[in-house]
């Protein structure tokens, strides 16, 4: 192999030399050049070692498939960290490079693992599976496996790499960038459409740069067709990208060289063309035995010679075209072997071509490299003839025998495809809405079908954008047969690979079938065939072959495995991607910077955690709001929390059966506490209900539970068939609550509604309007003090809030944050679902039976809570107050231990600024319960301090403060 003169178009820049070392062999390049290119125009034909046999081998298909050319690579500017697995087909050449093979022990060229070729006998298909059913020799085998396996090796001081997440938009995505798909992207976009079209090359044209059998003019004018799309304002170009899975509603991951970028389409052309496939016969692995399109692709985009005297195993008429292109780079052609006895492709130059026969075996020469071939006639049956061997000297084997279709998206997006017995392919026979396939891929060959075929698809995909009905397409399938029906061989001798990843040869899919592996997915995963790093793409087709011959079956009724992504490699860090936390904002934030509030997060949301006070320390300022609720009036965000409205003759029975509740008998204008758990009886989350009118509820959510409630709601609707509709308003409305014992003189000033005990009692909901917003007001206490819960739209919070601070500016009001509103709740003995429960608490351990109606026919986890009743108590949520906190202060989830062995552990505690103590709940074992019980709390360092459990709640027992006394007194400190 060496450089040719120039080639028009060609990719690489002969002004820009470039060195590096492979394997520490010195080598050049030129900018341009992939590491492969440049290997190969340097002389080194050997690339890589096998992954069973470790056998030499070189390119195979230049196509960023091959197992064979991945590499370690380090230097340049990676610095001294390498990396491993770098696909040398694609990888641009960089200078100062040191690069090695992977797979190797002690090197390419003296790799020890090579004698495992000699003992190729005594490691049949699935011998691994076999090996580790000896529980004795299970670890032997292991540490084998372990220290054989594997390809490059990862360097754990290299830096972090930091992908970004990018999303994506457009009308019309087209993947593929080769004649189809060129053309694909300008109908659509012609047609008003937004395209982005996407292509794994460095540069766009496909085939159509490459495959022109001599053509000057054929190249020219898919140039001409990649220089109309890069000029098109309509259409974004990703180059050295691809497309790694199809989602639902056509949502795309586009892998680039520097993140992922998840696209969104509308509609989606697939134009991926087809992967070339090899024949199977005698050493079809040697460095020089490459497929036809590798050929091509390094004549015309690097200028390289992939041999000196090539032979041509045909199976098409592609294999003519490929012909032509050696003949035009000044290449010699030793001849070409057709499969075919009929085949009537024309070629100039006196190249010999030999009907009706095959090569059956490749030989090497001194220096591992491809010497000569054996070529045999053919028989009707497709078997060879051993009498009739001619040899043929060459240096480089090149394989046109057929082609698979990169349909990998095709199936994941849920497309149907059918076995096309004339063009020995699958092709699509049903696709789903807003999916279009074109080119190679569509079962369309020849450059003018494919350009037709594309714009077809590109003018179908805008027209499903716009809403218009589909036009036809027409069926520009071709008569020809460009993949043989069996480009398979045998040899006695074996060595005949059919996964170049996995060294799997012809006579292990026949021994696997055997032993009654003969469906293709127990195929795959006993012979692991398309589980290597080509997943597949040069294997399956054939693997499909052998198996409906060895049943004697059609291909169709065999079928393929399934795609699944990623459908091609993708870097782990792209896949990480950088650390990303969506965060949700209530639309009262500004209020709250201009407030000099500390953020905490909260779920998704960011709440303001307290607010700065000149000269105060955190837990002073926590101090300082939650007494100025007790004794004055404070206001806080609560617009984090879920808002559901469920309206509809129903609506009532729909609560019944997901809250532990009653609700049906819940009068309209009053709220209710809300209490869910799970078919387990587990508390998942609590809320207040409000009823609006007769079919009208309203309802909260906790706020980290509002996105999973509202799912769960609408799938129990859906399987319940009930007459309700279910809105989620979370984002859409904001919500506040002013509370403490002058929340009311304050409310009244802006409020247009009467607010007195009699007109808005407590638990009352009313809809009112509140600085001239309408609102709706829930009197409810979750901070044990007079209060009101204000809901308004969103967009009206900001002059709600406004008001009500400046009304209550003479009364001292203070916003307060979420620690204040937590020692306020704590004080109070009120439970937050997720802190003090947790995946395993139900309502009997946390003392809210009180929450629970058994006597209803129906709720969801009834049937559980019926037998947990029945049962012993496991634990039980009990109040504490430290007797000495001079010895420490525990924390949340610190232990609770009895004789030296775990009793429980603390949810919640704080020093109370009401009480002038540190309080507490924690969940304990039942035997530790009872009021003036001492318990023990370890904390931080091993020690361990003193508890004393007491009633709940901790403050205003009898619930005077929030609501008037006459009903505090009749219910006592369950309120």
């Amino acid at each position: 192999m060496k450089r040719l003169p120039p080639q028009p178009g060609e990719w690489i820049d002969r002004s820009k030399p470039l060195q590096s070392r492979f394997e520490g062999r010195l080598f050049s390049g030129f900018a341009g050049d992939t590491i492969t290119s440049a290997l190969l125009a340097s002389g080194i034909s050997m690339l890589g070692r096998s992954f069973k046999y470790h056998r030499p081998r070189g390119v195979l298909s230049m196509a960023n498939h091959d197992a064979n050319t991945l590499m370690q690579v380090s230097g340049g500017a990676a610095g001294t960290h390498s990396r491993p697995n770098v696909r040398a087909d694609v990888q641009a050449m960089a200078a100062d490079q040191e690069i090695e093979a992977v797979n190797t022990f002690g090197g390419l060229n003296n790799d020890t693992a090579r004698v495992l070729d000699r003992l190729g006998a005594f490691l049949p298909v699935g011998f691994y599976y076999k090996a580790f059913y000896s529980r004795r020799l299970f670890p032997l085998w292991e540490r084998m496996f372990r220290r054989m396996t594997g390809l490059g090796r990862v360097d754990v001081q290299a830096p972090r790499v930091r992908s970004p997440k990018r999303y994506g938009f457009c009308d019309v995505l087209v993947i593929g960038g080769g004649p189809s798909g060129l053309s694909a992207a300008l109908s659509a976009a012609r047609s008003g459409a937004r395209v982005v079209l996407v292509d794994e090359n460095a540069r766009l044209g496909g085939s159509g740069t490459y495959a022109t059998g001599g053509d000057v003019h054929r190249r020219e004018r898919v140039e001409a067709l990649v220089s109309q799309v890069l000029s098109d304002s309509r259409i974004e170009v990703l180059c050295s990208s691809f497309a790694s899975g199809y989602y639902a509603d056509h949502l795309v991951p586009i892998v680039t060289p520097a993140c992922i970028v998840k696209m969104r389409a509308a509609a989606v052309v697939l134009g991926t063309g087809a992967y070339e496939q090899p024949a199977v016969f005698r050493n079809n692995d040697l460095p020089g035995v490459m497929l036809g399109s590798a050929a091509q692709r390094l004549i015309a985009w690097y200028a390289v010679r992939p041999g000196e005297h090539a032979v041509i195993l045909a199976g098409n008429d592609d294999a003519y075209v490929l012909a032509q292109d050696l003949l035009a780079a000044g290449m010699s052609v030793a001849g070409v072997v057709d499969l075919r006895a009929d085949a009537t492709a024309p070629i100039a130059g006196g190249v010999e071509v030999r009907r009706g026969r095959a090569v059956v075996e490749a030989r090497a020469g001194r220096n591992g490299r491809l010497s000569r071939v054996l070529i045999a006639p053919l028989r009707s049956d497709g078997s060879w003839d051993a009498g009739l061997v001619e040899e043929v000297a060459c240096d480089v084997l090149l394989m046109s025998v057929g082609y698979a279709p990169a349909l990998a998206l095709a199936y994941q997006a849920g497309a149907k495809m059918r076995f096309d017995d004339v063009l020995q392919q699958f092709v699509p026979s049903v696709l789903p809405a807003g999916l279009f396939v074109c080119g190679r891929a569509n079962g369309v060959y020849g450059l003018e079908a494919r350009l037709s075929d594309g714009a077809s698809a590109g003018h179908a995909a805008a027209a499903t954008v716009r809403g218009d009905s589909l036009p036809e397409r027409p069926n520009l399938r071709g008569p020809g047969t460009p993949s043989h029906r069996y480009p398979i061989f045998e040899h006695p001798k074996g060595r005949n690979f059919v996964d170049f990843d996995e060294d799997l040869q012809l006579k292990d899919f026949v021994n696997a079938a055997q032993e009654g592996y003969d469906n293709i997915e127990l195929l795959k995963r006993f012979s692991t065939v398309g589980m290597g790093p080509s997943q597949g793409k040069h294997s399956n087709m054939n693997a499909i072959r052998i198996l409906a011959r060895i049943r004697g079956e059609p291909i169709e009724r065999i079928g393929t495995t399934t795609s699944r992504p990623m459908f091609h490699p993708v870097p782990m860090a792209h896949l990480a991607g950088r650390a990303f936390q969506v965060e949700r904002a209530t639309p009262l934030a500004a209020r709250h910077t201009a407030l000099d509030a500390v953020w905490m997060p909260a779920g998704q949301w960011q709440r303001p955690e307290y607010y700065r006070r000149a000269g105060m320390e955190r837990s002073d300022a926590i101090a300082s709001e939650v007494l100025a609720v007790r004794e004055g009036v404070g206001l806080i965000d609560i617009g984090t929390l879920g808002k559901i409205d469920i309206y509809g003759p129903e609506a009532a029975q729909f609560l019944e059966r997901v809250y532990t509740g009653n609700f049906a008998n819940l009068r309209i204008g009053m709220t209710r506490y809300g209490l869910m758990v799970d078919e387990s009886g587990v508390i998942i989350d609590d809320g207040v209900v409000a009823r609006m009118g007769e079919e009208h509820f309203y309802f909260t959510t906790t706020t980290s539970g509002s996105a999973t409630v509202y799912r769960e709601l609408t799938r129990l609707n859906t399987m319940w068939g009930l007459d309700v509709g279910i809105a989620n308003l979370t984002g859409h409305m904001a919500a506040m609550n002013l509370a403490g014992p002058r929340s009311r003189d304050v409310l009244q000033q802006v409020c247009d509604g009467p607010l007195a005990d009699g007109a808005f009692p407590y638990l009352g909901v009313r809809e009112l309007r509140v600085a001239g917003v309408g609102a709706r007001l829930l009197r409810v206490g979750f901070v044990g003090e007079l209060g009101y819960e204000m809901h308004v739209a969103a967009d009206e919070a900001v002059q709600l809030w406004d008001a009500v601070m400046a009304a209550g500016r003479q009364m001292g009001i203070r916003a307060f944050g979420v620690e204040a509103q937590r020692i306020l709740r704590l004080e109070k003995g009120h439970v937050i679902v997720s802190q003090d429960t947790d995946g395993l608490t139900n309502p009997f351990q946390a003392g809210m039976h009180w929450a629970v109606r058994m006597d209803k026919s129906f709720f969801i986890g009834q049937r559980s809570l019926r037998i947990l009743a029945a049962q012993p108590l496991s634990q039980v949520l009990v109040g504490f107050v430290l007797a000495d906190d001079s010895a420490g202060v525990p924390k949340e989830c610190h232990l609770v231990i009895r004789d030296g062995e775990l009793a429980g552990r603390v949810t919640s505690i704080a020093r109370s600024p009401s009480l002038k103590r540190v309080i507490g709940l924690a969940l304990v074992d039942p035997a530790l319960a009872a009021q003036g019980n001492a318990i023990r709390i370890r904390i931080d360092g091993g020690g361990e301090v003193i508890a004393v459990v007491t009633a709940l709640p901790f403050y205003d027992a009898v619930g005077a403060r929030q609501r008037p006394p006459a009903i505090a007194d009749r219910a006592g400190a369950v309120a």
